[in-house]
Formats: structure tokens, C-alpha cells, sequence
């Protein structure tokens, strides 16, 4: 759980800081890479992990990820300019992507099926803490110390988590004595393959319609060039002995139909955690501690909504949990719409707390079941391509729930009255920024610029219950009604949590 913690603060902590950071080290224009650089670095990185868990076994790459996490930290703390600050987060990234799916693997390894989902919740409680935690830690060491102790405070937290690590995990006779462990055969040229494959692909979604237009000559280059790696990955993947992303991973119903019920989960939660903090300040009105809470209570209902999936899974069996869970938050996303305009801050609160609740229900199920149909030495690559799924998920939904969500701001921009066209803002951003600061704005064109954001987001939640559509198709269709169940799993169901 602290190893979690260290990637689950990162992503939280430094977004209140950005101004301070930009103010001393300046580059405004490129700071979006702070987040996206980081994101990348995880996400390329994730099956290469979980294939060199299940080679060497989880203690040794655990460890790693923590070293390189704390060394990206030290040097981020000491960054004398913004690149150089984008570089040591992507050191820090290399590390958050062994941290995410080890972990992850490590609960399964230890922990029999049946008690999975208290410490899958216990794991979550650190992203629910770190959602609430982060931001005000953020903005109170930015204000009152250094943005660079925003860094430094990862050194205490992963030093007693290596500690704990180093002397108390023992890994399990299983893992030690597994052939591949025995003899390690690793895929570079598949790993370097997936590096350039995942780098160019999220590069292009991440900065495609921000930094250059869809259709420019970079987006294209990027496609196209991402589309060669893929071409180039699946031809290498096929030919070497232990591929870093083997063919089972696909071939399997069980984990193919998680691995797209995941991407869609990416796809979907970019509705509130991108556009929901737009929507409580520019419509509700509301500053960005109340528009954070107004996210943040999806954070405490979804662990305890996994926390408590078990007694209907082990009743009604995963597939239908799952199933139950993303079905209610494809019908609690399309009651979004229908908010009154502008409505009260605890109508929308409501709402995430219902949709963590449902996809409590969706998500968890769905990982134990995974990681219950391999055996030891597949699960962390099984664990690790669901991960990197819903991760590339929600790559793809910024671009895609950007570009919608552009659209339809500049449909309303473009047929606003007369009489207050000419005085009003001409993108996102500076819509945001007019209705924080509305001295220059009559309060007819305030309001109608409220208007225009509250359908902007109604339609991005549209979108996210189409991606929600899109998961309970892909579990009805390609999901077994019954998840298999490993020997391996099924043994230590049976027994004592192995290891210490």
C-alpha cells in the first residue's frame, strides 16, 4: 500500500502546483508534459513489467520500480529548468509503471480469491485518500514551503515502503521454482518494439488537436509511424520464444473481453475526472476545493462498493457483477443530462457517488477474475495487459471526448446572438478562464456561455455511456458466462496467503 501510494499521490499532488512551478522555471507552453510525459512512461512500460515479473519474479522488479521512482523524485526536486523537469517525470513514470501492475499481482499472488476483495479495496482506499489528500497537500507545500518539496515528500514515504519490502516479502516457492524463472529469456527487441508502438500512439492522442490540428502534417506522422510499430511488434511478438505480449492474451475469451471492457473503462472516466471540475466551476460556480470534493466522493463510494462486490459475485458469479455494475453506471451517466441548469452542487456529487459505487461492482470482479484464471507464472503479464488497456482507454477518450467536446463549445460559440458574439472567448480554456474572472461579460452572454459549457460536458457523458455500452457489450458477448478458475488459484484458495 505505500508502494501504491507513491504512484496514487503523484498523480494527484502536483496539479495545484502548476503555477508555482511555471513561475519559477517557466515553459507555460509545454507544461502539460509534466502529466503527459508521466503517463506515457506508465503506460509503455506496463506490459514490459508484467512479463519480467512473471520471468524474475515480483520482489525484484517491485524493487526496481520503487528505486526508480524515488531517483525520478530527487531529481525532479532538483529540476533547473522545465525540459529538464519533463525528463526526470518520465524517470519518475518508469517507475510508476512497475509500481501500478505489480502491486496489483502481488495481492493476487498473496491473498487467497475469496480475500481479494478486501485488499483490492484496501489498495484502492490509497488512490481515495491520495484523491482527497493530494491536492490540498499540493497547493499547502507550493504556498507555504516549495514546489520542490512537492517531490521530496515521495522520499520518506517509498524509503519505509523498500524497507518493508526488502525485508518482509518472501516470494512463493511457485514463483522461485518456475522454469521461466529459471531461465530467463527476455524479448527486448518486443519490449523496444511496444516502447515505440505505445510512445508514438499516446503522443499523438495526447497532443493531437492541442498542440497541432488532427490533420496536420505531425498527427499524421505520428499515426502512421505508430501503425508501422505495430505492424513491426506483432511480427516480432510472433517469433520470439517468450514475447513480451504473447498471442494467449488475446486468444483467451476471459482476459480478451476484460482487456476491452477496461479500455472502454478508460474511455469512460475521462467524463469526470476531465470535464466534471470544469463543469462545477464554470457552470456551478463553484472554486476548486468544492469543485475537487464534488469529484472526489466517487473516490470513497468505489472501494467500498469492491469491498463489498464478493457477496455478489460469489452468488452470482463475475461476469454478471460485472455486468450489473456497468450497466447502472451507463444509466446513472445518462441521468447527467438531464441536471437542471445550473442546478446545485450536490446533484452532480450524487451522481459520482452512485457511479463509484457501480463501477466498484464492474472493475474489481474483473481483475480477480483474471488474475484467478492464469497461474503464477502468466500473472503478471495477464494482470499488466488489462492495466495497459484501460490505460491506452483513457488516452484515447481525452482525444476523443476533447474533440467532442471542442465541437460542440465552437457549434455554440459560432451561433451565439449577435449582439454578444463579438465579445466572446474562442476556445475552452478561455471560456473557463472568462467565466472564473465575468467583470468584461453582460450577464446575458455570462449565462449563455454557462449554457454552452453545461451542454459541452452533457454531451461528453453521452459519450462516456456509449463507452459504457461498448464495456457491456464486449462482456456479453466475448466474456464466459463462468470464469475459469487456474489449479494454481484454486490451491491457494485453499490454503494460508503464501508468503510472509
Amino acid at each position: 500500500m505505500l508502494g501504491m501510494a507513491l504512484a496514487a499521490l503523484d498523480s494527484t499532488i502536483i496539479a495545484t502546483a502548476i503555477p508555482q512551478i511555471v513561475g519559477d522555471l517557466g515553459g507555460f507552453a509545454v507544461f502539460s508534459w509534466l502529466f503527459s510525459g508521466y503517463l506515457l512512461a506508465v503506460t509503455v512500460t506496463l506490459p514490459v513489467y508484467g512479463k519480467l515479473s512473471d520471468t524474475f519474479g515480483r520482489k525484484p522488479i517491485l524493487i526496481t520500480g520503487i528505486a526508480l521512482f524515488l531517483a525520478g523524485s530527487l531529481a525532479c526536486a532538483g529540476a533547473w529548468n522545465m525540459a529538464s523537469l519533463i525528463a526526470f517525470r518520465v524517470v519518475q513514470g518508469l517507475g510508476g509503471g512497475a509500481l501500478q501492475g505489480t502491486v496489483q499481482t502481488i495481492a493476487a499472488d498473496l491473498y487467497p480469491m475469496k480475500e481479494r476483495p478486501k485488499i483490492q479495496a484496501r489498495i484502492s482506499s490509497v488512490w481515495a485518500t491520495s484523491a482527497v489528500a493530494g491536492p490540498a497537500l499540493g497547493g499547502l507545500l507550493a504556498a507555504y514551503a516549495d514546489w520542490r518539496w512537492i517531490f521530496l515528500v515521495n522520499v520518506p514515504v517509498g524509503a519505509v515502503a523498500l524497507w518493508l519490502i526488502v525485508r518482509y516479502f518472501t516470494e512463493t516457492e511457485r514463483g522461485q521454482e518456475s522454469p521461466r524463472a529459471r531461465r530467463p529469456r527476455v524479448d527486448w527487441p518486443g519490449a523496444l518494439a511496444i516502447f515505440a508502438c505505445g510512445g508514438l500512439l499516446l503522443t499523438a492522442l495526447v497532443q493531437g488537436g492541442v498542440a497541432w490540428p488532427w490533420l496536420s502534417a505531425p498527427s499524421l506522422l505520428l499515426l502512421g509511424g505508430s501503425a508501422l510499430c505495430a505492424t513491426l511488434t506483432v511480427l516480432i511478438e510472433r517469433r520470439a520464444a517468450e514475447p513480451i505480449i504473447p498471442g494467449w492474451v488475446w486468444r483467451r475469451r476471459t482476459i480478451a473481453a476484460v482487456n476491452v471492457a477496461l479500455g472502454a473503462l478508460g474511455l469512460l472516466m475521462v467524463a469526470p475526472t476531465v470535464f466534471l471540475p470544469t463543469y462545477a466551476q464554470s457552470v456551478l460556480g463553484l472554486g476548486p476545493t468544492a469543485a475537487g470534493f464534488v469529484l472526489s466522493v466517487m473516490t470513497l463510494s468505489w472501494p467500498v462498493s469492491a469491498a463489498l462486490s464478493s457477496h455478489v459475485y460469489n452468488r452470482l458469479g463475475i461476469r454478471t457483477c460485472a455486468v450489473l455494475g456497468i450497466g447502472a453506471a451507463g444509466l446513472i451517466l445518462l441521468a447527467f443530462p438531464l441536471l437542471p441548469y445550473p442546478g446545485a452542487a450536490w446533484q452532480p456529487a450524487l451522481i459520482m457517488l452512485a457511479l463509484g459505487a457501480a463501477l466498484g461492482l464492474f472493475q474489481l470482479p474483473l481483475i480477480i477474475g483474471v488474475q484467478s484464471s492464469v497461474g503464477y507464472a502468466e500473472r503478471g503479464t495477464a494482470t499488466a495487459s488489462i492495466l495497459f488497456c484501460r490505460q491506452v482507454g483513457q488516452s484515447l477518450g481525452a482525444a476523443l471526448f476533447g474533440a467532442l467536446a471542442n465541437a460542440t463549445l465552437n457549434d455554440r460559440l459560432a451561433h451565439a446572438p449577435s449582439d454578444i458574439r463579438p465579445g466572446l472567448p474562442g476556445d475552452l480554456d478561455a471560456v473557463s478562464h472568462t467565466l472564473q474572472h465575468p467583470g468584461a461579460l453582460t450577464a446575458h452572454a455570462t449565462d449563455y456561455l454557462r449554457r454552452a459549457v453545461d451542454t459541452m460536458v452533457d454531451h461528453v457523458y453521452l459519450g462516456a455511456a456509449a463507452a459504457a455500452a461498448l464495456a457491456l457489450a464486449a462482456l456479453l458477448l466475448l466474456a464466459p458466462r463462468h470464469f475459469p478458475v487456474h489449479t494454481d488459484a484454486r490451491a491457494t484458495s485453499e490454503s494460508e496467503p503464501a508468503g510472509k
